[in-house]
């Protein structure tokens, strides 16, 4: 019997009686069980018309007949987690798999999957499953290589206080001393500086604005051509007490929406001067009713306290549409030469109250964000739609690209709230000012470069003594 058993000449049926058999008169029993191969799939009958393979598990020795597949004209692994992407980069689409972020170090073999202009949004490699990304840090915190830096941007916002779904307000905080605050512009316009930083390698320069152009490369510069309403009105009541007015967006021909104080003891109804209290909306907000264009003070942020008397530096030299309660401030480091040189494509976005309110909530995503009219031509459009590459002037240029890119409508109002773990569809680089702590400005921001990129660049410019806010000094990011 053994002889057989090697030689392989005893099969499994009497093997099996001859180990019974050993056992004698002791009671042998046996247990159902289930059996240990899948199901086999349907029979061609039972294959629907689009002739998809449901199961591919096959039992021990059934056969099974096969009909030719169509090939797809593009396949795409759907991931099952951030880890398990496509792993053929030719055949990735332009819309993103998963939450991720785009590529950092701007790879072009990275957008071969592109179509009809599209920017790829890269998402971590098959092979970068499990990687550690804390463990790949320097002694300065950032990832040093260029390619493992869109694998960071995925690990950035897992640590201490925000990730891509929430973001604790106080990682919005930051110091400044106050003498800081730039009170004034500076002359000429250009001569402001700008700190560059480059995210393929997380350096930091520092510049002048008027270099601007030898840094943009072959970038599209887009701007907000928003300007700023002489919106702040001072007047008084019958009593002759006094009452501010601060006209916010126009609503039709004559109609605005406004703040004024102090809107406790006004009544619905009261004439002050020009403007008729048609209704209040609560906090402070008003319809109100103008006779006339408004004629009142440019509404400087509540940080300028010293006197300023030219107006018009509190606008962009390119600004046309008039209708902000704000200046788009990235814009006015910018001179007529500048604007020449760069051919900036235009967008309009006329800046609400958010600009100056602060985040008070304890988590950022719980803030409420007010609207924004938007307004993009079908030309500016196609120019940036095009672009290789975008430099988005401003905050609010970032919101209506941003916006577009994802609705395709050219005109609207956006409430687009971009916190960190978004992901960015058409803006490549952003130049923008300084912000306030806890501004969704500042949390922007912390979107497109990194939360703690944000504050290396942040204490660089303090130590630097760079001027801060909407006259102060301008960044770049590359």
């Amino acid at each position: 019997m053994l002889e057989r058993v090697r030689s392989g000449r005893l099969g499994t049926s009497e093997l099996f009686d001859e180990s019974v058999c050993r056992l004698g008169p002791r009671c042998c029993t046996f247990e159902p069980l289930e059996p240990c191969v899948d199901t086999p799939p349907p029979g061609a009958d039972e294959v629907d018309e689009k002739r998809q393979v449901v199961d591919t598990g096959v039992a021990l020795g059934e056969e099974v007949a096969l009909e030719a597949l169509e090939a797809p004209d593009c396949l795409v692994q759907q991931p099952a987690d951030l880890g398990d992407v496509a792993r053929d980069g030719q055949h990735l689409r332009a819309q993103p798999i998963a939450h991720g972020a785009p590529d950092m170090g701007r790879n072009r073999c990275f957008e071969l999957g592109s179509r009809r202009g599209e920017r790829l949004d890269l998402l971590a490699r098959a092979y970068e499953r499990g990687f550690d990304v804390g463990g790949c840090r320097s002694a300065r915190g950032r990832v040093c290589d260029p390619l493992l830096r869109s694998l960071e941007c995925q690990g950035i916002h897992a640590r201490r206080g925000y990730s891509a779904r929430r973001m604790d307000t106080a990682e919005l905080d930051y110091d400044l001393p106050p003498e800081l605050i730039a009170q004034h512009p500076i002359e000429p316009r250009d001569a402001s500086r700008l700190l560059v930083y480059r995210r393929s390698s997380g350096g930091i320069e520092h510049r002048t604005f008027s270099e601007l152009p030898d840094l943009v490369g072959d970038r599209l510069v887009v701007v907000n051509d928003t300007k700023v309403v002489p919106a702040r009105l001072r007047l008084r009541r019958s009593s002759g007490a006094a009452v501010e007015v601060l006209l916010v967006e126009s609503l039709d021909d004559d109609r605005w929406e406004a703040l004024a104080r102090p809107s406790r003891r006004l009544r619905a109804g009261e004439q002050l001067g020009p403007v008729l209290l048609v209704e209040q909306l609560g906090g402070g907000r008003w319809i109100v009713q103008l006779e006339g264009e408004p004629g009142g003070e440019a509404p400087l942020p509540p940080y300028i306290r010293e006197p300023f008397a030219d107006s018009a530096r509190y606008q962009t030299v390119y600004g046309e549409a008039s209708g902000s309660a704000a200046a788009p401030t990235a814009g006015l480091h910018f001179t007529s030469a500048l604007v020449e040189a760069l051919d900036p494509a235009r967008v309009t976005l006329h800046v609400g109250l958010d600009t100056f309110r602060p985040v008070t909530e304890a988590r950022v995503e719980e803030h409420e964000i007010h609207g924004e009219r938007y307004l993009v031509s079908a030309d500016a459009w196609g120019r940036i739609s095009s672009a290789r590459r975008v430099l988005a002037v401003g905050t609010t240029t970032v919101r209506v690209l941003e916006t577009v890119a994802r609705t395709g409508e050219l005109a609207g109002r956006t409430m687009l709230f971009v916190t960190p773990g978004f992901v960015f569809r058409r803006v490549d680089a952003l130049l923008t000012n300084f912000h306030l702590p806890r501004s969704t400005l500042l949390a922007m921001v912390m979107a497109f470069v990194g939360v703690e990129e944000v504050r290396e660049i942040y204490r660089a410019a303090i130590a630097e003594r760079y001027r801060f806010y909407s006259f102060g000094d301008a960044m770049v990011v590359l």
